[in-house]
């Protein structure tokens, strides 16, 4: 049957979904009430509870969809994602080994099954409006060699009594965030190996789309890592003990966690890096793994739990970050958004000052208690530290819309500085020529 005359045996309650820019979506889903349900089964041949096994939404309601009228079949349009968990694209090289037909096929799939082992293929999430069913992986098997390690390392979440999609989305949150701040890395190389190997040998043609679109494959392999890491009680030992343990004291840079945690990735340089990357998830799981080992509650709104993650903390989806993109590359005339002025290397400089002067603001909690010297000492200390964090954020700030074109003085007004005392900030603009002023 054609999918139009299909189509019109249901009463639809409303159309299918579609992308912003038009077309549509992928993972576009169906609802059925009872008599739908009944139909498809008679329609198809297949008895309902064997459907009911093989597609996760059958036994989905939804308010729109009543018994109707006379028992009307009646059905709706949902997106994947809201009704059964993420969606991609399927193997169209396993669909033809299995019915003899290529075609798209979309299925639901967690983070951790999207290689198709068979045929060195990663599965893109089917919610995105982008054209790419799927990235090569034959140049990159350590991809590969990383979903037949999740195998083990799931077990081991559960014997740890924590579900592991919990223990891969923290996981993946902390590697998303060093991903956007590898940009600056100058030691970082395996990334830029495996994101040129999936985009067909070269991705420098669009590296900004490609970053997006290749984010997922090329981080797995890191992700399964510290999926892994986080679940050895060992690095936790060395968590506690980088804190001093039995006596408190600030999480040091050359932090033996951290430290253990950058050779697990094969980044013996990292642990610096990730140890003074405060206000990200990494550290807020050390933080609640320490408070735990001390018997202390966590921060006001926050609980001990090492496995949640702050809504802040969840990487932006491959979709979302395409939209903006789409949007940014839209807008007309040249720096017209701050993210299509500003090169993503400062933004991201931006964003881990800021982040950083957060995480030292964060700490002060509670601090006003205890002994004179020792409130004072922590107060001071940190809040110097949060100080001199934010200056370097204004500065940075200050220069990279310098760079876009907006004029000293009004920098200077927004900041809330003398425009000579900004200028003087910033050596890029010291070093110009009379005249040459933006």
């Amino acid at each position: 049957m054609e999918a139009k005359v299909l189509r019109s045996c249901w009463q639809w309650r409303n159309y299918p979904p579609g992308h912003d820019g038009g077309g549509a979506r992928a993972d576009a889903e169906v609802l059925l009430n009872a008599a739908g349900r009944q139909l498809l089964a008679s329609l198809c041949g297949v008895e309902e509870d064997v459907l009911a096994r093989a597609l996760p939404s059958w036994a989905q309601e939804d308010s729109k969809l009543s018994a109707g009228k006379n028992g009307v079949a009646a059905a709706a349009w949902r997106t994947g994602g809201a009704v059964a968990g993420p969606v991609a694209l399927g193997c169209r090289l396993c669909t033809a080994r299995r019915t003899g037909t290529v075609v798209r096929v979309v299925r639901y799939a967690p983070r951790w099954e999207r290689v198709c082992v068979r045929h060195g293929r990663w599965q893109m999430d089917a919610d995105a409006d982008q054209p790419l069913e799927h990235l090569d992986l034959r140049g990159v098997p350590e991809v590969t060699a990383a979903q037949r390690r999740w195998a083990r390392v799931a077990q081991r979440a559960v014997r740890a009594g924590v579900g592991p999609e919990r223990v891969f989305a923290l996981a993946y949150a902390v590697v998303a965030r060093w991903w956007e701040q590898a940009l600056h890395w100058e030691r970082e190389t395996a990334w830029p190996r495996r994101l040129h190997q999936v985009a067909g040998g070269n991705a420098g043609t669009d590296l900004e789309r490609w970053r997006i679109v290749g984010r997922g494959a090329v981080v797995f392999p890191e992700v399964v890592a510290v999926a892994d890491a986080l679940l050895d009680p060992a690095m936790a030992e060395l968590a506690w003990q980088d804190s001093g343990a039995g006596q408190p004291r600030q999480l040091p840079a050359d932090g033996a966690f951290c430290g253990r945690l950058g050779e697990r990735v094969g980044r013996g340089w990292l642990g610096p890096l990730a140890a003074t990357d405060y206000g990200g998830p990494l550290t807020s799981w050390m933080g609640a793994v320490i408070r735990i080992r001390r018997g202390a509650a966590g921060p006001p709104g926050y609980g001990n739990d090492p496995w949640w993650l702050r809504q802040e903390h969840q990487p932006a989806s491959m979709a979302a970050q395409l939209r903006v993109l789409s949007k940014e590359r839209s807008a007309p005339g040249s720096g017209t958004t701050w993210r299509s002025a500003v090169p993503a290397e400062q933004r991201a400089r931006i964003t881990s000052l800021v982040n950083d002067a957060e995480e030292q603001l964060t700490q002060l909690r509670g601090a006003q208690y205890g002994k004179t010297a020792d409130a004072a000492q922590q107060l001071l200390g940190n809040l110097g530290h949060a100080a001199t964090l934010i200056e370097q954020a204004v500065q940075e700030t200050a220069a990279a819309a310098l760079a876009a074109g907006m004029a000293l003085e009004d920098l200077a007004r927004w900041a809330r500085l003398p425009a000579d005392v900004l200028a003087e900030a910033l050596p890029d603009h010291r070093n110009r020529q009379p005249g040459k002023e933006r």
